[in-house]
């Protein structure tokens, strides 16, 4: 019995060591993490492990979770749902969102902006079912009212680009500063009220995750431990 059990051990060592080795790993991810954050963790991820490929789904947050319970990726990287449902997350950090404004404006100008100024504006922003215009309008509606949409885009790129363009302004997670400033907006400081969610990943409740969906997890843990 004892030599089976060592081989049992040796078998799963040996397992473990080659899913590091050629290994796959399929993740989930909303559009304003996958697009900012998630680049350098996966050059981190590679440089340690090279040889395993990952395939990444950049989707809604919606469909993240979805693909998660479905089983079609190992693990999701969204915003923390209202209800797991099935689901264990585990936090990375808390995001707070920004106003994003036009260079040119006089808004730039500010050290801070607040709702009220920032709604005084056109504003731009993503379309339902977007969990960045849902969060939005829960946060602000009570306070402020219907938000003022002069313009709706898929696409956060689309946003950015029509902010720096003096079409309006909008507000997005504090990760896309630099994607938004990098075409040509300016972001500041939010408050009154302050809009922020928790960011995290996904995995199956109970679910043993692969060496590779493992090794991944931890990757972006160390990563959002060295940005906060």
């Amino acid at each position: 019995v004892r030599l089976l059990a060592d081989w049992d051990n040796a078998e799963d060592l040996l397992r473990q060591h080659f899913s590091l080795q050629l290994g796959r790993v399929a993740v989930a991810a909303m559009p304003s993490f996958a697009g900012n954050r998630l680049p350098a963790a996966l050059r981190a991820f590679r440089d340690a492990h090279p040889r395993v490929g990952v395939t990444v789904h950049d989707v809604i947050n919606e469909q993240v979770l979805e693909m998660v319970r479905d089983r079609r990726v190992e693990l999701g990287i969204a915003f923390e749902p209202a209800t797991l449902d099935g689901l264990q997350f585990t936090a990375l950090y808390d995001d707070r969102f920004v106003a994003v404004v036009p260079v040119a404006s006089a808004l730039a100008a500010c050290a801070e902006l607040s709702w009220a100024q920032l709604l005084e504006q056109p504003f731009i922003t993503l379309q339902r079912p977007s969990a960045v215009r849902l969060l939005l309008e829960d946060s602000v509606i009570a306070t402020h009212g219907k938000l003022p949409v002069a313009f709706e885009s898929h696409q956060l790129v689309t946003v950015g680009r029509m902010v720096a363009e003096g079409l309006g302004v909008s507000a997005v997670p504090s990760l896309c500063r630099r994607q938004m400033e990098e075409l040509g907006a300016r972001c500041l400081p939010l408050s009154e009220p302050q809009v922020a969610r928790r960011v995290g990943l996904l995995h199956l409740a109970g679910h043993q995750l692969s060496r590779a969906a493992q090794a991944l997890s931890e990757t972006l843990m160390r990563q959002a431990g060295a940005e906060a």
